[in-house]
């Protein structure tokens, strides 16, 4: 096991870390649409849905930078910079999807929303690999 964790150490990592930014990000996105904001109102679906972006940028920004590509950076202003700007065009897909699937087509959206996540930790882990944590 300890072969297999050190071969695949930061993909493992990743997705215990996509794991928990995701859980987060759906918690706080059904919080939001079960307590304060309708998803049937395209505006509110859409401002739950950056709230919980927001929160997840946050905690992935943490945990990626430690515990999965264990960034030496002193840069840290330049690297949350570009972390952001890739979480934004993330965020555009997940906007996207949930615009479609649910505005538009009138599919269910918290499965939508799970869907739209695994689409965007794909997508971020890509882009986190290539562009923001580069060693």
């Amino acid at each position: 096991m300890i072969k297999i964790y050190n071969k695949y150490k930061e993909i493992i990592n990743y997705l215990i870390c996509g794991l928990i930014t995701t859980i987060v990000s759906l918690i706080s996105y059904y919080f939001l649409v079960y307590t304060i904001l309708n998803p049937n109102v395209s505006i509110e679906l859409q401002i739950a849905n950056i709230i919980s972006w927001i929160i997840g940028v946050i905690v992935a920004y943490i945990t990626n930078r430690k515990y999965v590509f264990a960034s030496k950076s002193t840069n840290i202003k330049k690297e949350l910079s570009s972390f952001t700007i890739s979480r934004i065009s993330t965020l555009l897909l997940d906007m996207l999807i949930m615009f479609l699937f649910v505005t538009l087509l009138h599919f269910n959206d918290k499965v939508f929303k799970i869907i739209s996540q695994i689409l965007v930790i794909i997508s971020n882990y890509l882009l986190s690999k290539l562009f923001v944590f580069k060693k």
